[in-house]
């Protein structure tokens, strides 16, 4: 049901055999234990790698703390075993404005909020080379 609601797939023995054989890497322990257990267009991404064909990553986040918490952390965990994994570009969406409406928050302490959060994002190690990272009030104006 969880999987048909959100359009994804589940990510089984072949999938996770396929991401091993590509990126000749173990798939992440995040997936071979079943952590992540659905993708959608992970295909896609393999048969984009297998082609020669360029292709990048695309993650955010909704700054509305200060500092990110384990929760937060899983999915960019995930993210760097992908960028390394495939070798790939990374762009990272501060939503910033976002929250400034929502969260009923001064444009000011929301980027103040994307920015600290960028640090902490920032020492989980990405590759500087090949991550983009950018607040929507800042660099969208």
């Amino acid at each position: 049901m969880f999987l048909e609601r959100f359009g994804s797939t589940r990510i089984d023995d072949q999938l996770i055999a396929r991401i091993e054989r590509i990126t000749r890497k173990p798939a992440h322990h995040f997936i071979r234990r079943g952590i992540f257990f659905s993708h959608r267009e992970l295909d896609t991404i393999l048969t984009l790698k297998e082609q020669g064909k360029p292709f990048y990553l695309y993650t955010g986040r909704g700054p509305s703390s200060e500092s990110l918490h384990l929760g937060h952390l899983i999915p960019f965990i995930m993210t760097k075993y992908l960028q390394e994994a495939f070798d790939v570009p990374l762009v990272i969406q501060m939503s910033d404005d976002e929250k400034a409406i929502w969260k009923d928050l001064k444009v000011e302490d929301a980027i103040s909020l994307a920015h600290e959060n960028a640090k902490d994002i920032i020492a989980m190690g990405f590759n500087p080379e090949k991550t983009f990272i950018f607040n929507d009030l800042t660099f969208m104006g």
